[in-house]
């Protein structure tokens, strides 16, 4: 057995049975070890941003882990910006990038890169295998530290996977038991929340499933009001869902949701902080004198917090959780807008669906509806690095097979992620892709009003906007192998979507606003 042989068993062995690849000669043996094990299944991307995005949206709806197939330092870093966005998501994702043979490193090959520093750069945990004996140990430790929430790498030289490895497969250990707050410091919190100006917000567990549900019943018992950032990784909503109160993406619109508040206890998340600094603004839109009681940060053990919090506060199950009640617009008539988008998919979604958002601008017109539409969890973009969506639409759909996957996106961040196209062809991947083509990058127009600086002139909108030649989403679709059409009208948007859901496979629908 070779040490990429033992890699692959590894990985097997941890139920770790998922690779997104995009792989180069060094990584040769690495693929004719995977190429023998046909339980693992391998999804080539086009693009290694798409590698690692999908891993992310793998992440966030299976809550186990895939692994990456990076090629060098050049294929790691054009999957380096997927990684923040999974890093600040706290997306656990098991990286495995070849390097030259040892040997070789000495001549400064054309693709050597300064590797280990792209990678620790973006990742929390880095091995770098010194010969085939430690393959199968670094592989799985990264198994355990990603299991815990974090970017493991493991750099794989390539006279370490064709080596003789001398020892077999090993199984990677649980995951190191998360840190705790101290339970009087819980109990504290939780007395605190029962009095005037009190908020609870929470992230990561806390958002869906049981965690939403704890969350629900301590708001419900304490009377706080219960907060969910705006960037949340993944978040129940639609009928029946805890109603949680979203923070909204303006400094100034944050500043008044929370200007109420004398205390905010943090569960999961951080404390809030705007996305940019503007001239004359605070960095940081809490009122003067509110608390942060940063009681459990957010690597920390999310369940169990909210779990000693609810038997704190007396909660017994006989709480009336403010939850979402659904409802389904009235459909419009007349030209697309980003509402008529926003009643159209609150009407078409059915139960269980996966929403992933990357609409930016167009969004505040879209989401007050599809919130009231059937239950379903939605994926947001949590490190701001836009080409997100359409690679965790991927794994999101790899990872619930069974879920129907409707990917949201502006046209100008698709475009980072076109290949995920192709992608979704091949594997006949349940997506439907919105693409909102509004012809620009328009949040920057409203980031440029913002920063107080003057109206766009003909460099400014050079640079914003992308409309010489306008793209054809319809040829570009058809062009990966993904059906299309465009829809210019609310009522030719809610006819595609229908076609969408009789369609096999994935579909995209461009939708000019």
């Amino acid at each position: 057995m070779n040490g990429a042989e033992a890699l692959v068993e590894t990985m097997l062995a941890s139920d770790v049975s998922v690779c997104f690849a995009n792989p180069g000669t060094s990584e040769m043996h690495f693929v004719a070890a995977l190429d023998t094990h046909p339980d693992m299944r391998c999804i080539l991307c086009l693009f290694e941003g798409g590698v690692t995005g999908a891993a992310d949206g793998y992440a966030r709806m299976s809550g186990n882990v895939a692994g990456t197939l990076l090629h060098l330092g050049p294929g790691f870093g054009n999957g380096w910006a997927n990684l923040h966005n999974a890093r600040k998501g706290h997306s656990g994702i098991v990286n495995i990038v070849g390097d030259h043979a040892g040997y070789h490193l000495k001549h400064d090959a054309p693709l050597q890169a300064d590797l280990d520093g792209v990678v620790a750069s973006v990742s929390q945990w880095v091995r770098r295998a010194t010969d085939s004996s430690t393959v199968a140990g670094a592989g799985a430790d990264a198994i355990r530290v990603a299991r815990g929430g974090q970017i493991a790498t493991v750099i794989l030289p390539a006279d370490c996977a064709w080596g003789e490895s001398g020892a077999g497969a090993l199984t990677a250990l649980p995951p190191v038991a998360k840190h705790r707050p101290d339970a009087d410091r819980v109990a504290a919190s939780a007395e605190a929340l029962a009095l005037p100006g009190a908020a609870l917000l929470v992230s990561g567990p806390g958002l869906y499933g049981q965690g939403a549900k704890l969350a629900g019943q301590i708001a419900a018992r304490t009377g706080c009001r219960l907060l969910a950032p705006f960037f949340a990784p993944r978040i129940a909503l639609g009928e029946n869902a805890v109603a949680f109160e979203m923070l909204p993406y303006s400094p100034d619109h944050t500043i008044e949701f929370l200007s109420d508040l004398s205390r905010i206890v943090l569960v999961g998340e951080d404390p809030p902080v705007n996305f940019f600094a503007y001239p004359g603004k605070p960095s940081t839109p809490d009122p003067a004198g509110c608390v942060l009681d940063r009681l459990c940060y957010s690597d920390w053990d999310t369940m169990w917090t909210l779990q000693t919090m609810a038997e704190a506060v007396g909660v017994d199950g006989s709480e009336h959780v403010s939850r979402i009640k659904g409802k389904k617009p009235a459909l419009e008539t007349g030209s697309l807008t980003s509402e008529g988008i926003g009643r159209c998919l609150a009407s078409a979604i059915p139960d269980g669906a996966v929403m992933v958002n990357e609409a930016v601008t167009a969004g505040p017109g879209i989401w007050p509806h599809v919130n009231f539409a059937a239950s379903h969890d939605r994926l947001n973009n949590t490190g701001g690095s836009i080409g997100q969506c359409l690679p965790n639409a991927l794994g999101a759909s790899v990872a619930c097979p069974d879920r129907p996957v409707f990917a949201v996106s502006g046209d100008g961040s698709a475009m980072y992620q076109l290949q995920c196209l192709w992608t979704a062809a091949r594997e006949k991947m349940n997506i439907t892709f919105v693409i909102i083509a509004n012809r620009g990058y328009q949040i920057l127009h409203a980031e440029l009003q913002a920063q107080g600086a003057p109206k766009p002139g003909r460099n400014a909108r050079a640079m914003f906007d992308i409309e010489d030649p306008l793209l054809d989403w319809v040829a570009l679709a058809k062009g990966h192998g993904v059906p299309a059409v465009r829809a210019d009208s609310e009522e030719k948007f809610a006819e595609a979507l229908e076609q969408a859901a009789r369609t096999d496979g994935p579909f995209l629908i461009e939708a000019p606003i």
